[in-house]
């Protein structure tokens, strides 16, 4: 992508008219204009004026991907289910493109659990208990968490989840890298 095509890009994601650009950054709108269509190849200097004032590096406008459409917000309905055995596990940035972390809203219903075999993988994992009583095995210790509790453990330790609460138990949790 050539220069003018990068500032267009970056002026419009950040909602600058061109007159609005080039008034915050001290230059003509004519200048923005014709930088935008190639018409004119703009000094460093120049440039670096232009860009102060969307503000912007002048390394970064070179390096940054403008063509990443990602989204950075996930509504309640456009999580996918992972769980199974009853337990809904929302998988939060899903269709990120290398994901470093797993995030998920997780809802136990009354007595589910992960499963009789511990779970085991690499990395390391922690939450929190939004509602509900959590059973959590970590090796061969049991914990009692209630609302507010947070747990963090290395993954590598064999755990289990259970809802131990007459009530739904709804976990916040994160584990990375992803599993």
């Amino acid at each position: 992508m050539d220069v003018g095509q990068r500032l267009q890009q970056l002026r419009k994601m950040r909602g600058l008219s061109q007159r609005e650009l080039a008034k915050r950054s001290g230059v003509t709108n004519s200048t923005i204009s014709m930088i935008e269509k190639d018409e004119v190849s703009p000094s460093i200097s120049s440039l670096k004026k232009v860009l102060s004032g969307i503000p912007i590096s002048i390394a970064d406008f070179f390096t940054v991907d403008f063509e990443i459409k990602q989204e950075p917000v996930y509504r309640a309905g456009e999580l996918p289910d992972v769980g199974t055995r009853g337990v809904a596990l929302q998988l939060i940035g899903a269709n990120k493109k290398n994901r470093m972390m797993d995030i998920y809203r997780e809802v136990y219903p009354p007595g589910a659990d992960t499963g009789e075999e511990l779970l085991r993988h690499d990395g390391e994992e922690g939450g929190i208990v939004l509602q509900g009583e959590l059973e959590l095995t970590v090796g061969f210790e049991l914990y009692t968490l209630k609302e507010g509790d947070a747990y963090y453990f290395e993954s590598s330790f064999p755990h289990r989840f259970r809802n131990i609460g007459d009530s739904e138990l709804v976990i916040i949790s994160s584990n990375a890298p992803p599993t």
